[in-house]
């Protein structure tokens, strides 16, 4: 059921994707699509697919910003990273630049609703007390993104993702996905007003 409605919506975005394509491809260089190897259900690596948002060479001027990482667990995270292109900006304050995880869904690699996938060198710094949070397929969105993500501790986060884990159903996955419909929208009406 969700290959198939991930399949649709791929289908229906096409024409939306094609144009902000565009966009990165004029406005920066470097690939369209970012790939990267991520840690899926039961930490299986998986390779994860995103509208680039970053500068080229992004991931090597990691450690050059490590000291700005606003995670205090395994994790890196810059709500506002200065790897960012303008146009990468936009898109990954919207979430737009997750679209093409829906690729991932209809590979049968992640659901519309679960744990972020982490990078897998944060994947495997993950406590053991939070392994079960890779017992459920990774999602487009999740409790995180909902509840504040960014603004959330680690331990937060972690726990959010427990919970999923241990009460997963449809219609928490319905919920999620209709809060996460809300933030998007909310959040590209900020970005262009």
């Amino acid at each position: 059921m969700q290959r198939l409605l991930a399949l649709l919506l791929l289908i229906i975005l096409s024409p939306l994707l094609v144009i902000m394509f565009l966009i990165v491809k004029l406005s920066s260089k470097g690939p369209v699509i970012f790939r990267q190897k991520r840690m899926g259900k039961d930490k299986r690596p998986f390779t994860i697919y995103k509208i680039r948002t970053m500068m080229e060479d992004a991931e090597g001027l990691k450690k050059k910003y490590q000291k700005h990482n606003e995670a205090d667990g395994p994790v890196f995270k810059i709500r506002n990273d200065p790897r960012y292109t303008k146009f990468g900006r936009f898109l990954a304050h919207t979430g737009l630049d997750e679209l093409p995880q829906l690729i991932n869904i209809i590979k049968e690699e992640m659901a519309f609703v679960g744990p972020r996938p982490l990078p897998i060198c944060e994947g495997q710094k993950v406590p053991a007390k939070y392994a079960s949070r890779f017992t459920v397929l990774p999602g487009i969105t999740s409790s995180w993104v909902v509840n504040g993500s960014h603004a959330l501790t680690f331990e937060q986060w972690m726990r959010l993702d427990l919970g999923y884990a241990k009460n997963k159903s449809m219609w928490y996955d319905i919920k999620t996905s209709f809060l996460t419909i809300i933030l998007i929208l909310r959040s590209i009406w900020q970005s262009i007003k």
